[in-house]
């Protein structure tokens, strides 16, 4: 198989980076563009040096379904742009982009070296539509006070969860990108009790533990995550950091997996559109600002985009 671009399946770090960018119309933006973002991974290494070349700097690069299909004339299988959602639990838009940039780090300062790279070389190209600078909240917590990222997959199983295979053999190494960002309501989740916060998620506040079957609302984010077919949870890999200032305080919520399917039957379940009549209590508290579906081809294809 060919090799998958190495940020996908690492674990979370403590000060990831999140970029959308939006190419000009013209076909010289385009490849530009397309040139520019190809040469991340390359960056990265050179830039991980000057913070002690300890291996933790990386980039991830996918790419929205339209400006794929302009730049390399084929597409993966399931590629297509991000269908909103309007639902009881809210509206899951579809806020687009060409380029989704993930800067995996565990320092902001090299993220920031690299972004200012990256923009200086695109110069007029393209533009910034999006930008999120996430961190560790204390032990891996949201800001809702629980610990996020409870149920991904082990290190040893992630690349059958994230990576395409033979089912798509042209676009194999390569994994389907779900970036949303959210905001939360911080002001009415602190109205709640302990009790009424882990029955929204599902989950004990201190130690992230599974509340039983028998008293976990069917409305508890778990419950509305957590997907069995045929004997098998549907799994992701998820990369999700929060983010906050004094005015704002949300989730940008990374995800990857070998079919966006798994994505759309995720969030059908929790903005209340999968036709059981429920949806995630989680969504009365946090509004989704943002939402697209892109690609991360594997380094061959993504190294192929430069030539």
């Amino acid at each position: 198989m060919p090799a998958n671009q190495p940020g996908i399946l690492l674990d979370p770090t403590p000060a990831p980076m999140f970029l959308v960018l939006r190419a000009g119309e013209s076909e010289d933006a385009l490849r530009t563009t397309a040139r520019v973002v190809s040469a991340l991974p390359e960056w990265t290494a050179e830039i991980d040096m000057l913070g002690g070349g300890r291996g933790t700097l990386r980039a991830t690069v996918a790419f929205g379904a339209e400006f794929w299909k302009r730049i390399a004339g084929d597409s993966p299988k399931r590629l297509a742009p991000l269908e909103p959602l309007d639902g009881p639990g809210g509206r899951a838009v579809a806020t687009g982009g060409d380029v989704f940039v993930h800067l995996h780090s565990e320092r902001r300062d090299l993220s920031i070296e690299v972004a200012l790279r990256l923009l200086a070389e695109l110069d007029d190209a393209a533009e910034v539509v999006e930008e999120v600078q996430g961190f560790r909240y204390l032990d891996s917590r949201d800001l809702t006070g629980f610990i996020d990222g409870t149920e991904n997959p082990g290190a040893d199983e992630r690349a059958d969860v994230a990576l395409v295979g033979d089912e798509d053999p042209e676009f194999a190494g390569g994994s389907y990108v779900l970036a949303q960002r959210y905001v939360h309501n911080m002001r009415y989740w602190g109205r709640l009790s302990r009790e009424e916060q882990e029955g929204a998620i599902g989950r004990m506040k201190a130690d992230s533990e599974e509340l039983p079957d028998d008293v976990r609302p069917a409305t508890a984010h778990v419950s509305r995550v957590v997907i069995e077919e045929d004997g098998r949870e549907l799994e992701i890999v998820r990369h999700s950091s929060p983010y906050a200032d004094t005015s704002e305080q949300g989730l940008f919520f990374v995800a990857y997996c070998r079919t966006p399917v798994t994505f759309h039957k995720m969030l059908a379940r929790m903005f209340g559109t999968s036709g059981d009549g429920l949806h995630d209590r989680l969504m009365d508290f946090t509004e989704a600002v943002s939402g697209a579906l892109f690609f991360a081809p594997s380094e061959e294809r993504l190294a192929a985009l430069g030539e």
